[in-house]
């Protein structure tokens, strides 16, 4: 049964809108005060009873399929008031550009005033007669009234346990049960393969990621090799999957799509040969026989004693797969190691002994999780913070507990963890759907990604988007819907969804969302999000199926591989989604043209970077003043003429083959929060009219190996907190001015984080970057700088500096030896030194 969820919050979205300020103004402009204000009438009374038809509609069809048809509308309003906003958004840029650009009229083809107030005003009018019609209809479900808004705020929750990459659960026994079959000889058989089975959440992938990294299994096997297989069984695609996992396999990844099957298999037996290798295959679900005999076939190869690890859910799958005369069934975890579990994550440190009352409720909820760690984790992720005991107690009374439970079903601990979000965070996970079990999630496109999609809303004003996202993130990895975190290149966060978290979101969206593969035959008309997870099993009739969806919103493309369509063809797909917000290509191979691009005004988020096959960006492009977020590909010969009329552009991550950046470019880009600059082999000198750049939070320069100097306007970036510059190979970092030395230059931005490397041109330390942040500045990196002479004298006047790393730079080593160095004095009041990997006690001294 799908739940009709997100109504309300539509609702509300759409009443905010027309009450904002920028609506008021452009209600006047255009006439349509009266139209507007009979729409929202009508919302008010519907959105009172939406929180009761949410709850009710469980039991109640017919509520479900008028709240399906009411969301649908609210949709349809929301579009329509976008378009207001996408005609403001061209004005404003005629009005900024418009006097000085003589080809502006001609590239904006600016739209007849009064043609388009009719057109608006009946498109206004269509919406309000439409939702007025669902409205009447309410009265016959007998819903209650409800005022309060659902516009909470959530708590600040720090991410305490997320990032803890150690195991959290004690599974030794299991651990080295599995490590002597994996060490066990196979009596004559060339292969074994081991299957660990158990219901979902008992960590059958950590405990095999345990075994999969233990030294003595390191030392067993010559090759290892680690494939995540979820639902699809594809024979070709693991082949692929288990070649590119393999160090020698790297070197055939560009070619590998292209090849057939009996050339994969040659590779796949050049590379296992004659080694004793482990093969883990991770979250099976196939249980047909005859595709599992043939990869077995395929890998009856190696040395004897050659084991494969198979996790899977399904009792079938593993005795079809096994050759051990039992799959080792992973079973729950002991209540006492459940309830020290929940101790560590519904409890601050030291403050259980506090709580006693509460403690005795959490056995009690501990109990009911059913030995499930991930249930367990999640329930206890949720509570903490929280000592009311009346919440404790509907945690552990809810009914959601007495739902039946089938093998493939959302456990009832993950749903209640669900059920207790705030409305927007619930939307804010519901959406993360729409990529694929196992997807690497990095925090930052995950923040531009709900930014596209309007899903970030605060209480405070003139709080960051970013800031608001941030927090959104935080709190869906503090309560545990979010794991596997880790940190990149000390700038990104990346983490992944448990497949059963994963599968709980997929369940909020199933009407509006949908991954089209060769086996889709139907596509529902209310469907807005569309995931393409692989071009080369498309439906023969995509075209078809396609036909009638002009109000999908988001299309992601996955593939690596060539489109079987042909680029008119994809073309065509694409402008039909007229309302289109996301495009994300990355990765793929897709060849198109994207000349279409500039008609996909309503576009806030476009992602080409890693399609290698885009060369050419069309000067079209511009004509997205929506635009939040492009992050484009490698390759790309220069960047749009026109990029200044961006105006809404918040996050720009670019390649170019251009030798230098032009001023009236993206020094234009006001709104610009992040500016990523990489791989530019030809790029010798940025762009003079930095300073334009008032509100750049995050400055990332790396792989420039041409770039000579930075500007001199880039002392003006007064709201950079993040600066990383990386592998510039000629970068002396001065500043482009001759006749003054550096000293002249206080640089006005308040850093919190400077990450200089791979600098091999640095010899004196660049004050002027560290001058304006003796008080804000907490982390500081230097790596590959193999000849910096020294540290600078005012490192020691940064009090709020927590953190120093410094790693490859081989004159600082003797220099900041604790204790004895030249420059010991200037860092001995840092907390934490980390030299060359070692961690160095400073403060102690």
């Amino acid at each position: 049964m799908a739940i009709e969820s997100f109504a309300f919050n539509i609702a509300e979205k759409v009443l905010e809108k027309i009450a904002s300020h920028t609506y008021q103004e452009i209600c006047f402009a255009w006439g349509l005060k009266g139209e507007l204000r009979k729409l929202e009438d009508i919302l008010l009374t519907v959105k009172a009873v939406l929180m009761d038809a949410e709850e009710k509609q469980v039991n109640d069809n017919q509520l479900r399929l008028w709240l399906a048809k009411l969301k649908d509308a609210l949709y349809d309003a929301e579009d329509v008031l976008d378009e207001f906003e996408c005609e403001d958004q061209r004005r404003r840029v005629l009005q900024l550009y418009g006097t000085t650009c003589k080809k502006v009229g001609r590239f904006f083809s600016s739209s007849n005033p009064i043609a388009f107030r009719f057109k608006m005003s009946a498109k206004v009018k269509q919406i309000r007669e439409g939702l007025d019609e669902i409205a009447s209809q309410k009265s016959k479900f007998h819903l209650t009234e409800r005022y309060e808004s659902r516009h909470v705020m959530p708590r600040e929750r720090a991410l305490t346990h997320s990032f803890v990459q150690a195991s959290e659960v004690s599974r030794d026994d299991d651990k080295e049960n599995i490590i002597t079959l994996l060490q066990d000889s196979n009596e004559g058989a060339q292969i074994s393969i081991i299957p660990i089975v158990g219901i979902g959440g008992l960590g059958k992938t950590s405990l095999a990621k345990f075994v999969y990294n233990d030294e003595r299994v390191r030392n067993h096997f010559q090759l290892q090799i680690w494939v995540c297989v979820s639902e699809e069984f594809d024979i070709k695609i693991l082949t692929e999957k288990i070649i590119k996992s393999t160090e020698d396999g790297m070197r055939h990844v560009e070619k590998l799509k292209k090849m057939e099957m009996d050339q994969l298999q040659r590779i796949l037996r050049e590379i296992i040969g004659d080694k004793k290798y482990l093969l883990i295959l991770d979250d099976v679900w196939n249980d047909d026989p005859m595709k599992w005999n043939q990869l077995k076939e395929l890998l009856c190869m190696g040395a004897n004693g050659s084991k494969i690890l198979v996790t899977t859910r399904s009792n079938k799958v593993a005795s079809i797969m096994g050759t051990i005369p039992k799959a080792y069934e992973l079973s729950g975890l002991p209540e006492d190691e459940c309830v020290a579990l929940f101790t560590k994550f519904a409890f601050k440190e030291g403050q259980v002994k506090r709580y006693p009352n509460l403690l005795k409720i959490g056995v009690e909820i501990v109990k009911k999780c059913k030995g499930v760690p991930l249930a367990v984790k999640t329930l206890a992720s949720l509570l903490l913070l929280n000592t009311d005991e009346s919440y404790w107690k509907s945690i552990r009374d809810s009914e959601l507990w007495k739902i039946e439970q089938k093998e493939t079903d959302i456990l009832p601990a993950l749903r209640l963890s669900y059920e207790q979000l705030p409305a927007h965070l619930k939307k804010c996970f519901a959406y993360c759907s729409f990529y694929p079990k196992d997807y690497e999630f990095y925090n930052r496109e995950l923040i531009q990604f709900w930014m596209a999609h309007g899903l970030l809303e605060s209480a405070k004003q003139n709080e960051e988007l970013e800031d608001i996202g941030s927090r959104y993130f935080q709190e869906l990895g503090s309560r545990s819907f979010f794991q596997d975190f880790e940190i990149r290149e000390d700038i990104w966060i990346t983490c992944k969804m448990h497949d059963l978290v994963h599968d709980l979101a997929l369940s909020l969206t199933q009407n509006e969302f949908l991954a089209i593969t060769s086996r889709t035959t139907h596509i529902s008309h209310n469907v807005r999000h569309l995931l393409f997870p692989n071009s080369t099993s498309l439906p023969q009739d995509l075209s078809t199926l396609l036909q009638g969806l002009d109000r999908v919103r988001t299309a992601i493309f996955q593939s690596d591989e060539k489109s079987p369509s042909s680029q008119s063809n994809l073309d065509s797909y694409l402008l039909r989604f007229q309302y289109l917000r996301m495009l994300e290509l990355a990765h793929s191979k897709l060849e198109i043209s994207l000349d279409w691009i500039g008609a996909l005004k309503h576009l806030r988020y476009l992602h080409l970077h890693g399609n290698s096959r885009i060369k050419k960006l069309p000067n079209s492009i511009c004509k997205l003043h929506n635009l939040q977020t492009l992050m484009l590909c490698e390759g790309i010969e220069e960047l749009p003429s026109d990029i200044r009329y961006l105006i809404n552009l918040r996050f720009l991550l670019f390649s170019t083959k251009q030798k230098c950046l032009p001023m009236n470019g993206i020094g234009c880009l006001t709104s610009l929060r992040f500016l990523g600059i990489a791989i530019c082999e030809n790029l010798e000198h940025l762009f003079e009219d930095m300073q334009g750049l008032k509100h750049l939070r995050t400055l990332i320069i790396g792989g420039c190996e041409s770039l000579i100097s930075l500007p001199q306007s880039m002392k003006y970036l007064t709201a950079l907190e993040i600066l990383a510059i990386g592998y510039c190979e000629n970068l002396k970092l001065t500043l482009e001015e001759k006749g003054k030395s550096d000293k002249h230059y206080l640089a006005q931005f308040n850093l919190q984080k400077l990450i200089l490397a791979g600098l091999p041109k640095l010899v004196d330390f660049p004050e002027w970057l560290l001058q304006g942040s003796s008080n804000t500045l907490q982390f500081l990196k230097l790596e590959n700088c193999e000849h910096l002479k020294e540290l600078p004298v005012c490192i020691q006047n940064i009090a709020s500096l927590q953190q120093l790393e410094i790693e490859d730079c081989d004159e600082l080593n003797e220099r900041c030896e604790r204790g004895k160095g030249e420059d010991w004095s200037k860092i001995a009041h840092i907390p934490k030194i980390i030299i060359n990997g070692s961690d160095i006690d400073s403060l102690d001294d």
